[in-house]
């Protein structure tokens, strides 16, 4: 065991967040932790890393193990660089390619730009860094795959696969979830709920249990309808058996009886879409030396489920805004039909009034809108489908964790009854449960849906037609996310000429053999000259202009790329048996 929670409880000013919970983490488990915006996932790792206190109940933690957290958002102390504030937080034995390998590896190449300048994203990335860099025995982190583009993605996930260490994450990214965890834990209403097994098997396991507990429920009613006729009858109560049955029947009738989750089934509310939707003409844009896109055309179709798929900072939320009207494109046209009606849903929400109510907030968008049918759905109907329930609609906004808020300004747009939507990356700071929701009432949606994600969960379900942005062109794919990822590697492999042999490993020893040594060094020497190799050909292909050598280049660095990952695990892989 490295870490246990014993009856622990939790409260914000007088709302049970963790009720008398008890949690355990032993060596080499990977737990994911799910449940609701506001259910206590971030406050759950908070009091495992230390970082707060539980009211009640106590942690208990072996001194011999060491704990890394990465938090959802890290402040650092201004007036110092990337690099040196990394270099601050990790140990004197890291080595300086270990610290700029992994910040390259999560899209932060200038290592000497200040940390003051840095987006809240980028501080993320940061500080997922720090907390890969330690050494440690139990990794707790809060919402690592936010903000991160699919290769970020893909090779965080391979690192964890990897990792013989314990880990302890909270994520929306349901095959992130899938395919590194072995135990997920929900919370809800304050209490624990283990469950062996990935997501997947978490989703069966729970129904399974919603089904024994509405069970258990019938027959606890129908004991008390037969209690309450015999009480009625007039129940003699002089003998002590029968005053042990009444105290019996009080007790059972006082327990809680299971929330029955909500079955409230909407249509989506939309309105007339006609024959001119969004047509993009030529479009090209830039930003000083930053080429993002040139001479791109699109029309959108009436029923289009397009998702929109790129690095980081390659230009995807400024598509969006240009094909909303918002930022006009430096050549070419967009067209926007009059019966359009644009639900704009931004990565940032709006400013919310601090003491405004949540019902008070989406009635500001209209007290009812209407189905293509013709049936109204009303503000508190809208909410009580994206789980703000009855009771949760009368409290101030500023009592909504971040999570629910983001789910708030979800419903403000769909109150809005758009028919086309634009999602720019509508999957951050949502929990699984409302992006379960949201994928099914877009399934109802009649109308056409752009989004950019680096959720393959979400795409996969959502869309049926990509846009891919590549060397400063976006390309048009018919295929699902996964087939994409899928051919990319396969193209990736089949340009690989001899690809490195798989690595045997012997678990039976935990120390480096006289020759895993001598790898080890040589993958120190081969790292640096790797990530140099990089830097050049991304500076060469900033400056090449003929397409023929784009692409030679663009292979080359690809390869590169993988060939430099590859040696990071098999580095890492053996710096963990030194360890």
């Amino acid at each position: 065991m490295i870490l246990s929670l014993e009856n622990v409880s939790f409260r914000y000013v007088t709302e049970p967040i963790l009720d008398h919970v008890n949690f355990v983490v032993n060596e080499k488990d990977k737990w994911g932790v799910v449940g609701l915006n506001g259910a206590g996932k971030s406050t759950l790792l908070q009091i495992m890393a230390g970082t707060e206190k539980p009211d009640e109940g106590q942690v208990v933690f072996l001194k011999k193990y060491k704990i890394s957290y990465c938090p959802q958002s890290m402040e650092f102390p201004p007036g110092r660089t990337v690099y040196d504030t990394v270099r601050s937080y990790v140990s004197d034995e890291t080595e300086v390619y270990q610290i700029r390998s992994i910040l390259n590896k999560l899209g932060i190449t200038d290592h000497e730009e200040q940390i003051d300048v840095l987006s809240g994203g980028q501080k993320k990335r940061v500080a997922l860094a720090i907390s890969l860099i330690r050494k440690a025995d139990l990794y707790l982190l809060d919402e690592p795959t936010n903000h991160r583009d699919q290769d970020m993605i893909v090779w965080l996930e391979r690192y964890l696969q990897r990792v013989s260490k314990a880990v302890v994450l909270v994520t929306h990214d349901r095959y992130f979830l899938s395919r590194i965890t072995d135990h997920i834990v929900d919370i809800e209403k304050g209490h624990l709920y283990a469950y062996d097994g990935n997501y997947a098997d978490y989703l069966e396991q729970r129904e399974e249990r919603y089904r024994q507990a509405m069970a258990a429920e019938q027959k606890r009613q129908n004991f008390l309808r037969t209690e309450i006729e015999w009480i009625r009858a007039g129940a003699p109560a002089r003998s002590t058996k029968q005053k042990g049955r009444i105290q019996r029947f009080e007790q059972i009738a006082a327990m809680e009886a299971p929330e029955e989750r909500s079955t409230l089934e909407l249509k989506s509310a939309n309105t007339r879409l006609g024959g001119v939707t969004i047509e993009a003409d030529d479009i090209s844009k830039s930003y000083g030396d930053k080429h993002l896109f040139s001479r791109f055309s699109y029309n959108v179709a009436r029923m289009d489920r397009v998702g929109i798929i790129g690095p980081n900072g390659c230009g995807k939320s400024t598509l969006l805004k240009i094909l909303t009207g918002q930022l006009p494109p430096d050549s070419g046209s967009v067209r926007i039909g009059d019966t359009v009606r644009i639900g704009y849903f931004a990565q940032q929400n709006e400013v919310f009034e601090k003491d405004q109510r949540v019902i008070d907030y989406l009635k500001d968008f209209g007290d009812i809108v209407y189905t293509a049918e013709g049936d109204p759905i009303t503000a508190s109907q809208m909410l009580e489908r994206f789980l703000f329930f009855k009771d949760e609609q009368y409290k101030p906004i500023s009592k909504c964790s971040g999570g629910e808020k983001r789910r708030l300004y979800l419903c403000s747009i769909l109150m809005t009854a758009p028919n086309i939507l634009v999602l720019d990356e509508p999957t951050n700071d949502l929990d699984t449960e409302t992006l379960t929701i949201l994928e099914n009432y877009l399934d109802d949606f009649r109308g056409a849906v752009l989004t950019v994600s680096h959720d393959r969960y979400f795409l996969d379900k959502i869309a049926d037609r990509l846009f891919v942005f590549e060397d400063g062109r976006i390309r048009i794919i018919q295929e699902t996310y996964s087939d994409y990822l899928e051919n990319k590697e396969k193209k990736t492999e089949n340009r690989q000429e001899q690809p490195p042999a798989p690595v045997q490993v012997k678990k039976q020893s935990n120390r480096l053999t006289y020759m895993e040594k001598k790898e080890l060094a040589a993958l120190e020497e081969r790292l640096p000259e790797l990530e140099e190799k990089i830097a050049d050909l991304e500076d060469l292909l900033n400056e090449l202009t003929d397409f023929e050598k784009i692409r030679e280049t663009g292979n080359l660095l690809e390869e590169t790329r993988n060939a430099l990952e590859e040696t990071e695990l098999r580095w890492m892989e053996l710096s963990e048996k030194e360890a």
